[in-house]
């Protein structure tokens, strides 16, 4: 490759950075570490057919990184806007090593055409050092403010969630462009340089990092951090808890005393069985009277029933002795009999005193049935 400056013999001690020394304009570029950033050059009319090129430090022949003869390699790649008189030239995959000072060049006989020096930084794709903590509630909503510079007053805000600036614009979840998009609401007040993004419907996935995001048209957007953490509500089952009201007097000084379920519980637990045996105890109590009632109005019919079977068998064992009639009178205690018997006085006597074992035998079955 030609030498970019073409020199006169006596001008042989001038080093490479004498031909660009007439550089009309400084661009200061900034890119982010990984990322891709575009040079753009403005060259004046007459200039549209000639070559362009990029190159660094001082421009020396093994300094030119790309001609817009070869369209693209590796790293570079330029391109040529003759209509709007502006060649760019973009830088992929950013590294530290990529910082430093380059040159915007246009060939032609003689010394070449240096329209702007190009100044590039190159700063890492995270952001930032320092973030604002933000606490809302599940279901709730929350608002997040974001200050920006009053030169910035007319310029895009917008806000993505991460931390990589390179790529919040692109994935912004709203812009000032557009002010309401589903669940997010922006509002910008100029006056105190704030804008404000309010969040509605909080889930837990919306804990995270969040940028506050403001365009600039030259150099890198400006970025603000936030993190919002949403809180969860338990879903445990809490027991109620239940106050009682005593309604027996109590001193001026104390009140009654809310107590828990559990507590209560227990009073219950025995106050419950105890009611119930004592009413089985008075059940059994009423039908034990009801069954002696009857057994005492049965003993009675026993004891008459008992009686007249004794009077019979009495009269029984008469038969069997004398052949004679013999009426009983047990209510009495006595017996009458009639004999029609010619043995004498002393068959009367042997039946009266047979009589006599009648009443003892009788009183005997009657005092059995009674205790019966």
């Amino acid at each position: 490759m030609e030498l970019r400056c073409r020199q006169n013999p006596l001008l042989i001690l001038f080093t490479a950075l004498s031909c660009v020394s007439g550089a009309a304009a400084v661009i200061h570029v900034s890119g982010y570490e990984g990322r891709d950033v575009n040079v753009s050059c403005s060259y004046d009319a007459g200039y549209e057919s000639y070559e362009k090129y990029l190159c660094k430090n001082d421009c020396g022949n093994a300094d030119v990184l790309i001609t817009s003869s070869q369209v693209k390699n590796n790293k570079y790649s330029i391109y040529d806007d003759n209509n709007k008189r502006v060649f760019t030239t973009t830088i992929s995959d950013l590294s530290s090593v990529d910082a430093g000072k380059y040159w915007c060049g246009v060939t032609r006989t003689g010394k070449d055409y240096y329209p702007a020096e190009v100044r590039l930084e190159v700063v890492p794709d995270s952001c930032c050092d320092q973030s604002t903590k933000i606490h809302s509630n599940e279901e709730g909503s929350v608002s997040i403010s974001c200050s920006y510079q009053s030169e910035d007053q007319n310029n895009l805000k917008y806000i993505c969630r991460g931390t990589q600036p390179s790529t919040c614009l692109q994935q912004a979840l709203i812009t000032s462009n557009r002010k309401q998009k589903g669940r997010f609401t922006l509002t910008d007040d100029k006056g105190s340089r704030n804008f404000t993004v309010t969040v509605t419907s909080l889930t837990q996935k919306d804990s995270g990092m969040y940028l506050c995001g403001v365009h600039r048209k030259t150099g890198l957007d400006v970025f603000s951090a936030v993190e919002l953490e949403i809180k969860v509500f338990p879903t445990s089952t809490v027991i109620p808890t239940i106050t009682v009201e005593t309604v027996r007097s109590q001193p001026a000084n104390m009140s009654a005393k809310p107590i828990n379920g559990t507590s209560l519980f227990h009073p219950v637990v025995f106050i419950v069985p105890t009611v119930l045996v004592l009413t089985l105890l008075f059940a059994f109590v009423l039908l034990y009277k009801y069954k002696c009632h009857k057994v005492q109005g049965a003993g009675v019919s026993v004891n008459q029933n008992t009686k007249a079977a004794c009077a019979e068998e009495v009269t029984g064992d008469a038969d069997i002795y004398a052949n004679q009639d013999v009426v009983v009178y047990s209510k009495q205690g006595t017996s009458k009999q009639h004999y029609d018997d010619t043995s004498g006085d002393q068959q009367d006597n042997d039946y009266e005193n047979f009589n006599t074992t009648e009443d003892i035998y009788c009183n005997e079955f009657y005092s059995k049935g009674n205790k019966r």
